[in-house]
């Protein structure tokens, strides 16, 4: 199963966990089973059309991720928040 990779706080809201795997052929599908495993994480990656919030990037091993994204068991999805500040 595809790893998903949490930063703070997201990870807090997982349970505290940073590494989770999980069930799913697209990213939308394993942030989907993220969602249903942990719902502290409702609402904070995918919007309620299930899309990427726009605050937030998703990575597939390296490279930029969209929900319709394929991936399989061997990959890595980094889900970072964008950090803001002044």
């Amino acid at each position: 199963m595809p790893v998903v990779r949490l930063r703070a706080p997201l990870s807090e809201l997982a349970g505290g966990n940073r590494a989770l795997e999980l069930d799913g052929a697209t990213v939308a599908d394993v942030l989907k089973s993220l969602e249903r495993e942990h719902p502290g994480t409702r609402g904070w990656i995918l919007d309620e059309r299930g899309h990427i919030r726009e605050h937030i990037n998703v990575f597939v091993n390296k490279d930029y991720g969209r929900e319709d994204t394929s991936v399989t068991s061997t990959d890595c999805l980094h889900v970072i928040p964008a950090i803001s500040g002044g």
